[in-house]
């Protein structure tokens, strides 16, 4: 198995694409956001009012491009910028190769979601970033892809929580009430966002 490196932090993958032009320009662009959000801190609320961990870290194992991250991507109380440009890279749209900013409020939905299972935050993503082409796609081919996805903003994510039981990660989100939670029991995956509060199956 071939070794190489998301920006800033090392990981376990197969051969990473070479990114073109356009996914360079991207990535760049989110290096600016990534450092901005570093100067920024990270103290989210608890689901039992409380304050999260002012250190946080989460496994992201991607099961498309067989890649692994583990990265601290809050530190002090405040976002790391290197991990966040390093988190939008494992989470790409991998069809594409594009790169876009993922919300650190939801990787802060994550890691809660962790907490409460009382599980190490190690997931398995489905689906990250969706760029308008992808999303374009698969809403051709299914009604249950919104044409407006919020893949397409980062602020979306398909995922299993590993060790724990699909049925109950959505119980964990629909408690934490952050946002969007979608139940796949056929797929066995979970949708969560950090839109409205809403629920649906599919």
């Amino acid at each position: 198995m071939k070794r190489s490196r998301f920006p800033g932090a090392e990981c376990v993958a197969g051969e990473v694409p070479r990114l073109t032009r356009r996914q360079t320009l991207a990535g760049i662009a989110t290096v600016g956001l990534g450092l901005t959000l570093a100067s920024r801190c990270a103290l989210a609320t608890m689901h039992d009012g409380g304050q999260a961990p002012a250190s946080r870290a989460l496994t992201l194992h991607n099961t498309h491009t067989l890649e692994t991250l583990s990265i601290d991507y809050c530190a002090r109380g405040a976002y790391v910028g290197a991990a966040l440009d390093s988190i939008n890279y494992a989470l790409r749209d991998h069809r594409t190769g594009d790169v876009h900013a993922i919300d650190p409020a939801l990787l802060d939905l994550l890691h809660a979601v962790a907490m409460r299972a009382d599980r190490e935050p190690e997931f398995e993503v489905i689906s990250g970033y969706r760029s308008p082409r992808t999303n374009a796609v698969l809403h051709e081919r299914s009604s249950g892809v919104a044409s407006h996805s919020l893949h397409m903003e980062g602020r979306a994510i398909d995922i299993r929580l590993v060790g724990l039981d699909v049925a109950r990660t959505r119980d964990i989100g629909l408690e934490l009430g952050r946002g969007g939670v979608g139940y796949y029991r056929a797929s066995a995956f979970v949708h969560l966002d950090t839109g409205r509060q809403r629920t649906w199956s599919g």
